[in-house]
């Protein structure tokens, strides 16, 4: 891989990992201190005037795990709440299918700063319709510093900050050049990383036992399905965002195409995003879950499969136009499935934490798969007999080997399926 496919991989892993324990934080005191439309909208208002990408990847997903609490309070169980998760799930489906064309007529034309303008306009719209078509507020207790302090756990948020910031860190300058992690100050740095993660365990395990707010609290893992569907996110978004990524550039770097007709051979695969979420919902109370999830994860596996089998002079439509279609349908099959799992076995007070948790796990799959697929894909190219290390043939063979990768993480995100969802059965049924 390049030193600047690599730089410009860096700024990604850093902002989809540093953000998390901010949505996992809205997700527990959402419920308590404020209403799920005040968090939505002054989210929108705060970050329409400046749409910085990190904080927009942790704005999107304390939005989605706060709709998922909404969804689950004020839709009736059934098939409707089944098809409103769906739509949830088509819909940032559909978003990223018209950003992503968008991007590249963009980049094409008059330049990706345009970008941020019409983002910041599309936010807006999104205020007014939550202002419009939002629940109104429910009475509550008035918010004050003694609740601010009283109602969520800060220290467990500081220790998962801190953390993840220092991981984000080092995935990041690993990213860059994987013989840095030998460097004292990145070692340490790892170390501590790596310390605060019994820490945290053993401090939201005190705050839970003492009847206090944990951030995520140890009795959420106590349950299978969802520990289940959490591990099976964490490896499935990891693989999903890195055939993105690597698919982009192998079809910018090894087939030298432009930035628009590469994004316009990413349409089919959403398309096909669409119309599986908007089916899982209608179809998802009839079939059992596991069996769903692991079809659907097997399907998936055929797109880093291709991908690695693939002859870059082969035509589109011989086997990276099958690999679109396939890559997304493990991750929109797991949504809808994952968000029914949490409203089935939690009670309605814990749905936005487990939301929140469950969109932290994603957040954190996508920055990990991507930092480690491409040091992968780095010391491959590196190794490679090629003398021209930045030559498509060079790159190709780092490409090729996190498409193999990404073919073994989602056998393994089946087989966690198979072991972790035997006894899920149907979920999304009507209970009176």
């Amino acid at each position: 891989m390049s030193s600047t496919t690599v730089i410009e991989l860096q700024p990604v892993v850093q902002g989809k990992t540093i953000i998390p324990p901010s949505t996992i934080s809205a997700g527990q005191s959402g419920p308590r201190l404020s209403s799920e439309r005040s968090l939505i909208q002054g989210d929108q208002s705060r970050l329409s005037e400046h749409d910085l990408p990190d904080l927009s990847t942790s704005r999107s997903a304390i939005i989605i795990a706060i709709l998922t609490g909404i969804a689950a309070m004020t839709i009736p169980n059934g098939k409707t709440r089944n098809v409103g998760f769906s739509f949830l799930g088509a819909g940032q489906v559909l978003g990223f299918c018209i950003g992503l064309v968008l991007g590249g007529v963009l980049i094409e034309t008059v330049g990706w700063r345009v970008g941020y303008y019409i983002c910041g306009g599309v936010h807006l719209i999104a205020l007014a319709l939550a202002c419009w078509v939002l629940p109104q507020d429910r009475k509550r207790e008035a918010i004050s510093w003694q609740r601010l302090y009283r109602d969520v756990d800060w220290v467990g948020a500081i220790i998962a900050s801190s953390c993840l910031g220092l991981l984000s860190y080092v995935l990041a300058i690993v990213t860059g050049s994987s013989s840095s992690i030998r460097e004292p100050l990145n070692a340490t740095l790892l170390t501590i990383a790596a310390v605060l993660v019994p820490v945290f365990v053993y401090w939201v395990g005190r705050q839970e036992r003492l009847g206090k707010p944990a951030l995520i609290p140890n009795s959420l893992w106590k349950i299978p399905a969802f520990t289940a569907v959490c591990l099976m996110v964490l490896i499935s978004w990891g693989v999903m965002n890195s055939m993105e990524y690597f698919v982009s550039l192998f079809y910018q770097e090894v087939q030298e195409l432009s930035a628009l007709q590469a994004s316009l051979r990413f349409v089919p695969g959403l398309i096909v995003g669409f119309c599986l979420n908007v089916a899982t919902g209608l179809l998802v109370h009839r079939f059992p879950a596991n069996y769903l999830v692991i079809i659907s994860t097997i399907l998936c596996a055929g797109s880093p499969l291709l991908m690695a089998l693939i002859n870059p002079k082969w035509s589109y439509w011989y086997a990276a136009f099958w690999s679109m279609v396939l890559y997304p349908v493990s991750a929109d099959v797991l949504f809808t499935i994952s968000s029914l799992i949490i409203v089935d076995v939690f009670p309605a007070k814990t749905h936005a934490l487990a939301g929140a948790v469950f969109n932290t796990v994603a957040q954190f799959g996508t920055s990990l798969g991507i930092a480690i697929m491409a040091v992968v894909a780095s010391n491959v190219t590196r190794e490679s007999g090629n003398p021209n290390k930045e030559s498509p043939a060079a790159l190709m063979e780092g490409y090729r080997i996190t498409f193999w990768l990404g073919f073994a993480s989602m056998l393994l995100t089946g087989a966690v399926g198979i072991v972790g969802l035997r006894k899920a059965g149907k979920v999304g049924l009507k209970r009176e």
